[in-house]
C-alpha cells in the first residue's frame, strides 16, 4: 500500500488509511513505535496496559515512601 509523506507542522506525517487503522485497531492517541530499518521505517503498534494491570503490579519492592527533606527553610509550605 502506498501513501504520501506531507509537511504537518515542523515535522512530517504520514496517513495511515481506515482499513489499515481499523485491521490493527489503532485511533487517534494510538501509541506506535518506529523503528528505522536498513530497509527503510518499520511503524510498530505498542500494547497500552491497562491501568489495574499495573496497579497490580505494584509490591514491597517497588514502593517509593516519602522521603524526608527536612524542615522548611525559607516559606515553604508542606
Amino acid at each position: 500500500m502506498k501513501t504520501a509523506v506531507k509537511k504537518w507542522g515542523n515535522s512530517l506525517g504520514i496517513r495511515i488509511p481506515k482499513s489499515v487503522s481499523e485491521k490493527l485497531d489503532l485511533f487517534d492517541g494510538s501509541n506506535i513505535e518506529l523503528i528505522v530499518t536498513e530497509d527503510g521505517l518499520l511503524v510498530k503498534k505498542t500494547h497500552q496496559e491497562k491501568l489495574e494491570t499495573l496497579l497490580n503490579q505494584i509490591n514491597e519492592d517497588s514502593i517509593h515512601y516519602e522521603v524526608d527533606f527536612g524542615d522548611a527553610e525559607g516559606k515553604e509550605l508542606w
